[in-house]
């Protein structure tokens, strides 16, 4: 054998070796992406399933604040007329200090005693009282 003999020689095994190593290299290959394919199928599927329970999810959410919104819109007049009641019953007493303030002074002034003050207070709650109840009306 002539030294260009063994330099084919030595070059068909190399290119041999070359070629086995890349055919392994495309079976590995083919295998990983074999195995993307199937993961791919089952994370498309776990999307789906994930995106039918979020509409379900967001369904129930819609429902249950239309729900709370109507609740909501019942207890409306209930703080209203709370409100209402505050007022009045400030402005009851804001009446009941000027009424008493007055019957002091009166008192303080006219020199009159205790019978007739008791009795200038009962006269002027019993006004109230009619002046309420006309307002009432």
């Amino acid at each position: 054998m002539t030294g260009g003999g063994i330099a084919a020689i030595i070059a068909a095994v190399a290119l041999l070796i070359l070629v086995l190593f890349i055919g392994l290299v495309l079976v590995n290959a083919s295998k990983t992406l074999s195995e993307i394919n199937r993961s791919m199928a089952v994370i498309t599927r776990d999307v789906d399933l994930i995106s039918h329970e979020a509409e379900g999810i967001m369904a129930n959410a819609n429902e249950l604040l239309e729900d709370v919104n109507g609740k909501v819109a019942t207890i409306d007049p209930l703080f209203q007329a709370i409100a209402d009641l505050s007022e009045s019953t400030s402005d009851l007493n804001n009446a009941t200090r000027r009424l008493a303030g007055k019957v002091n002074h009166t008192a303080k002034s006219s020199g009159t005693g205790k019978v007739a003050t008791a009795m200038s207070v009962g006269k002027g709650a019993m006004n109230m009282y009619k002046n309420h109840k006309e307002n009432k009306k």
